[in-house]
């Protein structure tokens, strides 16, 4: 069965989420919907590629994934469908894409569906949909679009190695308020070399070993581990990190090599 995920800021009160999947059924009545969040924050668009970068790779191979971030009309802003690691993506060509991709896209369009007026207002139900819906049903980039090779490009804060140390910040909050860092287990193993360390952060906690899971400390108890996306996370067992330790988004963190 084919399956179109999506990644919106549409949230859950209004009709606008009910309105992007009745025109996904309408259009592909067999397809399987798959709500990976539609609860990102408004035109968050760094939020929406760090939750879509760290799960689509979960889906089968020919999923598509449609994002609905900052997708009102915009003569500026251009319409993408991407294939990506045998996977579809869908959106508006506003940095989310450079964000969320390691390597070189295999092969990348702008959409050039006919826009109906009606929808002028909501493009995310109407030339979105159709080509998501076209990929879904197999059909191939070339025919909803025209080739291009560049993608708008948005910096990401990365991690800064000085010495001994690494400066990394907090770029995610998880509903249970564990923190994640933009220090990669990659890039952490690579300075680390096996060295001790300590990992400062806010009035002036710090954690000196990495744990496997969250239950290896006892409940209410600070520790930090590499979770599912491979980042560095803060988190407290059975607790909230984020407002018990005064961690917010873009808060620095510094782990000291011994």
């Amino acid at each position: 069965m084919a399956i179109i995920t999506l990644t919106t800021d549409l949230g859950d009160k209004d009709i606008y989420q009910a309105a992007l999947k009745g025109s996904i059924y309408k259009l592909l009545p067999t397809v399987n919907i798959v709500d990976i969040t539609n609860n990102v924050a408004a035109f968050n668009v760094q939020q929406a590629a760090f939750i879509l970068k760290n799960s689509f790779y979960y889906f089968p191979d020919g999923t598509v994934h449609l994002i609905g971030i900052d997708t009102v009309y915009n003569t500026q802003t251009r319409y993408l469908a991407i294939r990506y690691k045998n996977h579809y993506f869908v959106g508006a060509d506003n940095g989310i894409f450079s964000l969320m991709f390691n390597d070189e896209p295999d092969e990348i369009v702008e959409i050039n569906i006919m826009q109906d007026l009606k929808f002028l207002h909501f493009p995310l139900a109407d030339i979105f949909v159709k080509a998501a819906c076209h990929l879904a049903s197999g059909g191939t980039l070339a025919e909803i679009g025209l080739p291009i090779t560049s993608i708008e490009n948005k910096m990401t804060l990365q991690p800064v190695l000085e010495k001994n140390l690494i400066k990394g910040a907090v770029i995610y909050i998880d509903s249970f308020q564990n923190v994640i860092t933009n220090v990669t287990k990659e890039f952490f193993n690579r300075v680390q070399q096996g060295r001790r360390f300590v990992l400062y952060f806010k009035r002036n906690e710090t954690i000196n070993q990495l744990s496997w899971h969250y239950n290896e400390v006892p409940e209410g108890e600070k520790l930090c581990l590499f979770g599912i996306s491979d980042h560095l996370e803060i988190a407290i067992n059975k607790g909230n990190a984020s407002g018990l330790l005064g961690l917010n988004l873009g808060d620095s963190v510094i782990i000291d090599f011994q």
